[in-house]
């Protein structure tokens, strides 16, 4: 998607191609530091992901996500899993499975005990790993306790809450469009395609370095879009759906996201350590994907989506906000179907934020993020897999439904041990 597909007489856009950052990797021989600079520049490319997903906050500025004093303990029961077999011949056993996905941490949880946890190359509990957007899913249920305290309408329209997008492609969506990514706004998610409409707000929101005359910030940005199609009808996978999601929800609660975050749901979770989630030029919270936590506290939260939004009985999020997405009206399966993703997902819907697939007794729930991010949650084995990675390349369909695979393979071989 060329520039030209934007409002570029919008005051918040005007191409201009270049930026301050073009030649920053000529101030290396000033620096004291033995491996190659990483920064805006470069952090996403594939030599330094590994490196960048666990170091955020050294590349853009972030917010906390405050933790818990008194975590929810995680019990263990630790087993050998690694020469169980996955089904796979590409990758046999699981230890082969989690060598050729990247993984930096890996974390199973069995009917509610930690049977392994792994760290690989320089992650360990305490690092803060980058889960790209498994941060939707984080957001979906912040938004979710919003209309259990009567402060947000999931069918009214979005401009009801923020009335400047009645000016951009949003105007007359509903929230529920955005929670489930059935929008009509032109928007293009090719993430190798430097000209698409990811990468320009991706420069906007401080993710990339700015090019004059892209706009400043992620909001701006949004008011920037147009709409190219009815609202309400396929699913389109959009990040900026949720950037908008989030403006949603911080007007309807009066407050920034990281501290909606803390308060709604990373301290009610139980979770031990601070995450952090990235901001634009603005301060805003970058919705989509900013968020960084441990493998542990994501763990947690895997944990709260399986009880259906409850930890130790008392209800975080409201249960019918995970059983109505587990089994949507017949509509959500049907947007999905049309769409380009039913290929790799083959019976799939998109829900609230979340991803799901068939399974034998249920849905397989899942929080995705491009590079190899999970949170795998099956009721009916009682499995909770996290899985933080570093894939080279964004999108990795073999990688993405293998690793699935083999997570229900292992949920069988634990409900039979």
């Amino acid at each position: 998607m060329s520039a030209e597909s934007f409002h570029v007489d919008h005051p918040y856009y005007r191409p201009e191609p270049g930026s301050a950052w073009d030649h920053v990797e000529e101030a290396q021989p000033l620096l004291v530091i033995e491996r190659p600079l990483v920064s805006l520049a470069n952090w996403q490319e594939p030599e330094n992901v590994r490196w960048s997903f666990q170091h955020m906050r050294e590349l853009m500025p972030s917010q906390v996500i405050h933790g818990n004093d008194t975590p929810r303990e995680l019990p263990e029961q630790p087993l050998e899993l690694g020469d169980v077999a996955t089904g796979l011949d590409w990758a046999p056993t699981l230890d082969e499975l989690l060598t050729a996905t990247q993984t930096d941490g890996f974390l199973v949880l069995h009917r509610g005990r930690i049977v392994t946890e792994r760290y690989l190359g320089s992650m360990v509990r305490r690092s803060r790993h980058l889960v790209m957007s498994v941060s939707k899913s984080l957001v979906s249920c912040v938004g979710a306790t919003l209309v259990a305290d009567g402060r947000l309408d999931p069918e009214a329209p979005a401009e009801d809450y923020v009335p400047e997008l009645a000016g951009s492609g949003y105007a007359g969506c509903r929230v529920r469009d955005l929670l489930d990514m059935r929008t009509g706004v032109r928007f293009s998610e090719a993430y190798l395609d430097p000209t698409s409409e990811v990468r320009v707000m991706e420069r906007s929101m401080g993710w990339a370095p700015r090019n004059h005359g892209d706009p400043l910030g992620m909001y701006p940005y949004i008011l920037t879009t147009e709409q190219q199609a009815q609202h309400g009808g396929a699913f389109v996978y959009r990040s900026m759906d949720t950037d908008a999601l989030g403006w949603v929800f911080e007007r309807a609660a009066g407050a920034r996201m990281a501290d909606l975050l803390s308060e709604r749901l990373w301290m009610p979770i139980g979770a031990f350590h601070d995450a952090e989630v990235t901001v634009d030029p603005l301060a805003t919270a970058i919705h989509d994907g900013g968020v960084s936590t441990t493998l542990r506290d994501l763990a947690r939260f895997g944990l709260m989506v399986a009880a259906d939004g409850a930890v130790d009985g008392t209800q975080v999020v409201p249960a019918d906000w995970m059983t109505s997405a587990c089994y949507p009206p017949p509509d959500v399966r049907e947007a999905f179907a049309v769409g380009e993703n039913e290929p790799f997902m083959p019976g799939g819907w998109y829900r609230n934020q979340f991803w799901f697939v068939p399974g034998d007794s249920g849905p397989v729930q899942l929080a995705l993020g491009i590079h190899g991010q999970m949170v795998f949650v099956e009721r009916a084995t009682g499995l909770v897999a996290v899985k933080l990675s570093s894939w080279p390349y964004p999108q990795d369909a073999q990688k993405l439904m293998g690793t699935v695979w083999a997570l229900r393979q292992l949920g069988r071989v634990l409900e039979g041990a």
